[in-house]
């Protein structure tokens, strides 16, 4: 008896180190997320760097570590831990890998705050990938486009269209063109709304104008770049 007591306590022990070690190499570089299958449980640590919106105790927010980004949608959260995820706050969050229309991301999360160092990421220029296969590689990262040239959005003429314009409540659309080539960029509103700097500098664009920007690397059926700072081009 005394035996089979000490073997059962044996094999609780190893069960317990063996979950520690597994929950301990859960944890993905952002190169195994982006190889793992879509709709599979994902572990990444991450840090937040910019929250889009909270509504209905669920949180979507833009996170990014040094060796790449995550969007984490719709991640169950009360408004007053919401309000603690300042920008840098690292944490850890585990969910599935999902897709929708091009735009990859992280759901039914569940998250942790991890302690100690915080994190928060500078722009990468990513001008010179714009219209290439290579810019994909950047998805959901803070990214900049350096020496924009404002477009005609529609026939109108106008610099810039509202998706609502009658009360401001939706997002704006614009135009940007660089060698010749033009690409879509939006001020998503739930992340920057008409109070906010960067929706006045929209309004306020002129065709002919050229900027520098930054902003979200978002994606939808395409880039669909989240811009977060329009500024006459240094």
């Amino acid at each position: 008896m005394k035996k089979l007591i000490a073997i059962s306590l044996m094999l609780t022990v190893l069960a317990g180190a063996c979950a520690v070690m597994a929950e301990g190499a859960a944890v993905m570089s952002h190169a195994d997320y982006v190889a793992a299958e879509l709709d599979t449980e994902v572990t990444v640590e991450t840090y937040v760097q910019a929250k889009q919106s909270w509504w209905d105790n669920k949180a979507t927010i833009y996170t990014q570590a040094a060796d790449g980004a995550y969007f984490i949608y719709e991640m169950p959260i009360s408004q007053e831990d919401y309000d603690k995820l300042v920008p840098g706050t690292k944490i850890k969050v585990t969910g599935y890998k999902a897709e929708w229309s091009g735009e990859v991301e992280i759901t039914d999360a569940k998250y942790e705050v991890v302690e100690g160092d915080t994190f928060v990421a500078e722009a990468a220029d990513v001008t010179a990938l714009l219209g290439t296969d290579e810019l994909v590689a950047h998805q959901n990262e803070l990214v900049s486009f350096k020496g924009m040239t404002i477009e005609a959005y529609d026939e109108t003429g106008a610099a810039f269209a509202y998706k609502n314009a009658n009360d401001k409540t939706d997002d704006l659309y614009f135009k940007a063109s660089k060698d010749g080539k033009t690409y879509d960029f939006c001020v998503e509103f739930y992340l920057c709304g008409k109070d906010t700097d960067v929706y006045k500098a929209v309004e306020a664009l002129k065709v002919g104008d050229v900027v520098d920007m930054e902003g979200f690397l978002y994606w939808y059926n395409g880039a669909n770049p989240h811009i977060t700072s329009v500024k006459a081009a240094q």
